[in-house]
């Protein structure tokens, strides 16, 4: 179909959707479902193939149950920007009315072991009319089939298999987006200002930017270097405020990104440099075309979405995962200090500016509903949320209550200060034993034996060799029945644990995963405060 019925049915200059550019593939297929309340409510499915979302409206939406049928009536491909499209279509455009990215994830053909492979056998099967599909969404699930009826050239059948995931559970009751966690009628509420991906019809709009007004009232200033992020302080419980934006709080590596004349600086909070380690994201930002530093999370996440730190840790070896640069703030542009820019004129700038490119992403945010929020990021299984309040500027370095951090599980970091033998079965440690620092001094905190795997005892008790001493790095030495082998306490390690006891020890740490982006000198029992 190409582009050109999108084009034709559309007045770029009144409706915030993308403009009809063809886009460059990524490692894997996408898929989006938009749930559209235009004349009457439908569901538009999309599949990315041949640069563009080949699209069909669902007038009664997917269903998980195989026994269902719906009909699928063929429309207009789509650009492939229009995957990160929502909003609310103005009246007298095509297509009236409010739209959510209901489901997103990626696809492939359930014959196919890469993507090539995939798009060649799914063009076969459209072509035949019938288009079998793997779908890895949020929602949507599982293996399916795209039929085409007898009855025109436009009306195709949308089946489900059966498999581990079919089920007669109505999946439509889960009604907000996967990305705004908006209602269609929310989104409505909120108005056209709420559209997101309309930012991107132009790609990257620097020029824009810097005509800003915002712009005007930051000063000129040198590029900073060597930036230390900002720090959320720990707080017991999600709230709601109307002043007050949430952030999904992402599972990976803090990194600031400096970017001038074409070079680009990627390091940790301490400084670690990951410009060749995820070079991937640096030859994104070295397209940028601008001075700027940022802010942001560098993450790898599975087919379904979900970070994974490990796969984080180890892509430079494997590949495997998507990875990503979630960008949530702008601390210089184009020769201006932002830092004391308000945080919501700091977004709309970062968001104006901010390439699209597969390996990087606008880290986008609700407003005032922090609970529900927080609830569904713990549904999801994800680490927990940031709130902040839409009037903070930018302290480097510091640690504020204008940015506070709520979690889904209790976690801790600890520096390893030595480690048991092993008992049983096991090779190499039987257990760690962890210490924070409090008023400068190591603090012994607890023994952490559980959550290693092979692999995880061999390359800590690797690590931990060099760093062998006689002396114990406490004050005053834990008690235990177990003979200790002590180490210089240089590295972290995060761990999961059910809560404190009295006498500040954690109950049932579990380790997680050794956390080489942070310092030792900064871990401390992290408590949390009353809001």
């Amino acid at each position: 179909m190409g582009l050109k019925e999108y084009e034709a049915k559309r007045q770029f200059e009144k409706t915030p959707e993308p403009k009809p550019v063809q886009g460059p593939p990524g490692d894997h297929l996408i898929f989006v479902v938009h749930k559209h309340a235009a004349r009457a409510l439908h569901y538009d499915l999309r599949l990315e193939l041949e640069g563009v979302l080949k699209s069909w409206a669902v007038p009664k939406g997917p269903s998980l149950d195989p026994v269902v049928k719906r009909l699928a009536v063929r429309v207009e491909d789509h650009p492939l920007d229009y995957q990160d499209f929502e909003g609310v279509i103005p009246e007298g455009n095509y297509g009236t009315g409010s739209v959510i990215i209901w489901d997103r994830g990626f696809y492939r053909h359930p014959a196919a072991s890469d993507r090539q492979e995939s798009e060649r056998l799914l063009l076969a099967d459209l072509e035949k009319g019938n288009l079998k599909l793997a779908l890895a969404g949020e929602k949507v699930r599982g293996e399916f089939a795209l039929v085409k009826t007898k009855m025109d050239e436009k009306s195709w059948l949308l089946i489900k298999k059966k498999d581990g995931y079919a089920t007669r559970e109505d999946i439509l009751k889960e009604n907000r987006s996967v990305i705004s966690h908006m209602t269609v009628e929310e989104m409505a509420a909120a108005g056209p200002e709420r559209a997101h991906g309309q930012d991107r019809n132009n790609r990257s709009r620097p020029r824009e930017a810097m005509a800003d007004d915002e712009l005007e009232e930051a000063p000129l200033a040198a590029m900073p270097h060597g930036v230390a992020p900002m720090l959320a302080t720990l707080v017991k419980a999600p709230f709601d405020h109307p002043e007050w934006l949430f952030e999904v709080k992402w599972d990976g590596y803090r990194a600031i990104a400096e970017i001038r004349d074409g070079e680009v600086s990627l390091y940790t909070r301490n400084q670690i440099p990951l410009a060749k380690k995820y070079a991937p994201i640096t030859e994104a930002l070295q397209k940028c075309g601008f001075a700027a530093v940022l802010d942001g999370e560098i993450v790898v996440v599975d087919d379904q979405g979900r970070p994974d730190f490990q796969m984080l840790q180890n892509y430079r070896k494997s590949g495997r995962g998507h990875l990503l640069y979630y960008v949530f703030d702008l601390l210089f542009f184009q020769g201006h200090d932002l830092t004391n820019l308000p945080l919501r004129m700091r977004k709309d700038l970062l968001r104006k500016v901010l390439p699209a490119d597969r390996h990087i992403k606008f880290s986008d945010h609700v407003w005032k509903e922090g609970v529900l929020f927080y609830q569904v990021v713990k549904d999801k299984g994800l680490e927990g949320i940031v709130a902040k309040h839409s009037q903070s500027p930018y302290l480097m370095g510091k640690r504020s209550r204008q940015w506070l951090k709520i979690k889904t599980r209790l976690s801790q970091e600890g520096v390893i200060a030595g480690f048991t033998a092993p008992r049983g079965g096991r090779k190499f440690f039987g257990s760690l034993v962890l210490g924070a620092y409090d008023g400068g001094e190591l603090t012994y905190i607890g023994h952490s034996g559980g959550g290693f795997s092979a692999a995880n005892l061999k390359q800590i008790h690797d690590r931990l060799q060099p760093l062998i001493r006689k002396e114990c790095p406490f004050k005053t030495e834990p008690p235990g029945d177990t003979p200790v082998t002590w180490v210089r306490p240089e590295l972290v390690c995060e761990v999961a644990f059910a809560g404190w006891t009295e006498d500040g020890l954690m109950r049932q740490p579990v380790f997680s995963r050794l956390r080489e982006d942070k310092a030792a000198a900064e871990v401390v029992r992290e408590l949390p405060e009353e809001i």
